[in-house]
This record gives structure tokens, C-alpha cells and sequence, in this order.
């Protein structure tokens, strides 16, 4: 029987590992083997994988930051792309340019040490710019959909042609996207933000600086995935969760966080069905108290039974 990933093997070599664990990929450390897994540093070769996955028939997935993913226990069929793409550019007129890859917060503050204004609110927001893109990540009242001029993407469907998407096409709504849950067809391979030049560094970055201990003040360390659910509207999902006492129940080694019900943390040797257990009994008891259901913010990524 042909081997599926031969053409990969071909183009990347040793890079390409097979039945990688994810754990050391994501930010909660846990989750199945991948079949196979390419770390990626530029867009070019973030490209010629998606389209040597396509060409092969293997299902493919690209992995960034790892946070707002849960990968299942028994792992991730084809391949994922772990993007480390992480380019970016920074114009005195407030045009900022990055690849999917780099870090969302890291763009962020190179914009403040400029004096563009816009991104403050990201100082500490977890991931990728291209997963920011995506789920429209935000915080603090911004978000990506206030500040995206265009993001380039790979269609795998169109030859793997880019094509340039502006915000109206992206079809924003709250930490959703038209490309959420479409991760089959389109990739981020890079985004244009634009910010508000001219501002006093020194004032950026002591605002992000409040930011950053208002977040270390209201939301717990440790190996979570961000907010486990989206806020529903006119509440806040901490409060649902915790109203239902919730707070602090543990099953496996996952636990609801005394801190922020709203956020999961893997106290050790957590495993996926330990949070997928977790979100049953959360999405349970808040639809009995509150009448609300619950819905992930998270993606569940791979195998799970």
C-alpha cells in the first residue's frame, strides 16, 4: 500500500513526524497522536503542505497557538500543519501587516512600541494571527473585525489559489467568522490590520500594562483553554457556570476553575473526555438553572471515542 504522506516525506523531510503526540502543541498539554505533523516557517511552505495534503487525498488541519482547541484523546487523523509563519511589518500609518503564524499579543505590542493604537486590548490574548482572524478574537470591547483590512487566503478548493477576503466577506459576528468550522478549504496565510498612528508609546503600553493585570487578576494560570464557552447575550458564562455551583468541581485531572468558572484548567494528567465530561455537566446543570444553553467558544479537534 502507497504511502500518503511520500510527497510530503519528499518536500520536508525529517520535519515531518509521524504519530506525533499533540500535547507539547496545545495549550491545555494534552490530546492524541497526529498521523502525521509538519512544523512550518514561512507561508510558501505553509502552501506547498496544504496542497501536497490536497493533492493526496489526506485530511489536513493547520494548528497555531493551540489555544481555543481540544484535541481528542486518540488524536488527529492526516496531517496538521503547525504554522510558525511569522513575518510581519508595521507602517507609521498604522498599517500592520503579519503572517497566520505569529503571535497575536507580540504584534500587538510591537504596534504600542510604535505608537499605533488599536491593539491594546490583545496584550495577553492567546494565539495566532491567523486563529484571530478566524474566531474574531477579542477582549476588553475590541476585536479583530474592527481593525482587519483584508487576510489573504489559500482556497484548497481553487487549486490552492489566495484569494483576498476584506471584512465584509469574513461575515464577523461575536468570536465567529464565515471561516470558522470551514478550516477544510480555507488557510490564513497572512492579515492587514489597520491602527491609529501618532500615540505616545510610553501611553500604549502603560494601558496594555493595566490590562494585563486586570486579566492576571480575574482569569486563572495555568494549561487551559481560554474561555470554554461564548458569553450569551446579556450574561456571562462564568456566572451561569458558577451559579450552578460549579466552581471548582474536578473530574479526572480537569478542573472548572476556582478563579473563573468559565475556564477549564488541566491540573494534571487531565485527558480530553475529562473536559469533554466537564462540558456535559456544565452545559447540563446551567440549562436546568438558567434555562441557557451553553455554547462552546472552543473547537474540538481529532478523535474522542
Amino acid at each position: 500500500m502507497s504511502d500518503p504522506f511520500a510527497g510530503l516525506a519528499a518536500r520536508f523531510g525529517d520535519a515531518l513526524r509521524r504519530d506525533e503526540p499533540m500535547g507539547r502543541y496545545t495549550v491545555a498539554r494534552l490530546g492524541g497522536p497526529a498521523d502525521a505533523l509538519v512544523t512550518v516557517h514561512s507561508v510558501d511552505e505553509l502552501a506547498d503542505a496544504v496542497a501536497l495534503a490536497v493533492e493526496a487525498g489526506v485530511p489536513w488541519r493547520v494548528l497555531g497557538g493551540g489555544a481555543n482547541v481540544l484535541i481528542g484523546d486518540r488524536g488527529v487523523r492526516g496531517l496538521v500543519i503547525v504554522n510558525h509563519a511569522r513575518g510581519m511589518t508595521l507602517e507609521d500609518d498604522g498599517m500592520v501587516w503579519a503572517e497566520s503564524g505569529a503571535s497575536f499579543s507580540t504584534l500587538a505590542r510591537k504596534a504600542a512600541n510604535r505608537g499605533l493604537s488599536g491593539m491594546e486590548w490583545a496584550a495577553n490574548v492567546p494565539g495566532s494571527v491567523g486563529g484571530a482572524v478566524v474566531n474574531n478574537a477579542g477582549a476588553h470591547g475590541g476585536d479583530v473585525a474592527h481593525l482587519l483590512v483584508y487576510a489573504d487566503l489559500l482556497d484548497s478548493a481553487q487549486g490552492c489559489s489566495v484569494v483576498r477576503w476584506t471584512p465584509d466577506q469574513m461575515r464577523y459576528d461575536y468570536r465567529a467568522s464565515a471561516l470558522k468550522g470551514n478550516h477544510g478549504r480555507y488557510v490564513v496565510l497572512a492579515a492587514a490590520f489597520q491602527l491609529d498612528p501618532g500615540h505616545d508609546p510610553a501611553e500604549l503600553n502603560a494601558r496594555m500594562s493595566a490590562l494585563v493585570s486586570h486579566r492576571k487578576r480575574t482569569q486563572p494560570p495555568g494549561a487551559s483553554l481560554g474561555s470554554m464557552f461564548k458569553n450569551p447575550p446579556g450574561d456571562y458564562a462564568g456566572r451561569l457556570i458558577e451559579a450552578a455551583g460549579l466552581k471548582g468541581t474536578t473530574i479526572g485531572g480537569v478542573q472548572i476553575s476556582p478563579v473563573h468558572a468559565n475556564f477549564f484548567i488541566n491540573i494534571g494528567g487531565g485527558t480530553a473526555a475529562d473536559y469533554r465530561a466537564l462540558i456535559a455537566l456544565a452545559q447540563e446543570r446551567v440549562e436546568q438553572a438558567s434555562g441557557v444553553r451553553l455554547e462552546l467558544e472552543i473547537e474540538l479537534v481529532g478523535d474522542f471515542d
